[in-house]
């Protein structure tokens, strides 16, 4: 009797490994199947709606002038920041990469004053202080004057 008792357990087991395993192995296959499927579908899609695009290297002078054209079309009022972009062949990221890049060359070209310039302009503004502050005084003075006269305490 012991013989009989561990076949069955063992034939049920077996049995359902059988049985567990190739569904398993079939969903995944289908699960694949479809996955790929779907890829395909979706790589045909975007290119046949998109054009390819390769990495290109514009110049300096590219970069100004494609910048130049899409502020020209956007300042017309003809199309939106959106569709000059597209129209001018770039990315958006790539306008505004090269847009933030233009100013900050901007601001690194500028030459710095001269001392002597910056010494001119510091003497110029303690003149302007001085005046103001004199006119300021007079008027203060002035105005302190009036009060007294009206109070009756001069």
């Amino acid at each position: 009797m012991p013989d009989e008792n561990t076949t069955p357990t063992t034939l049920v087991a077996e049995d359902a490994t059988t049985v567990h395993t190739p569904e398993r192995a079939k969903r995944s296959a289908t699960k694949r199947q479809k996955a790929a499927g779907e890829t395909t579908r979706a790589t045909s899609k975007a290119t046949a709606s998109t054009q390819p695009t390769k990495s290109r290297k514009f110049s300096e002078q590219d970069k100004l002038e494609k910048l130049r054209q899409i502020g020209a079309q956007v300042a017309d009022g003809t199309s939106t920041i959106k569709d000059a972009i597209k129209s001018a062949g770039i990315s958006e990221q790539t306008y505004y990469n090269w847009k933030g890049s233009l100013k900050a060359d901007d601001k690194t070209s500028k030459k710095p004053a001269s001392a002597s310039d910056e010494f001119a302009e510091l003497v110029k503004l303690d003149a302007e202080n001085q005046k103001l502050r004199k006119l300021l005084a007079e008027k203060l003075r002035t105005e302190n004057a009036d009060l007294r006269k009206r109070l009756g305490i001069d």
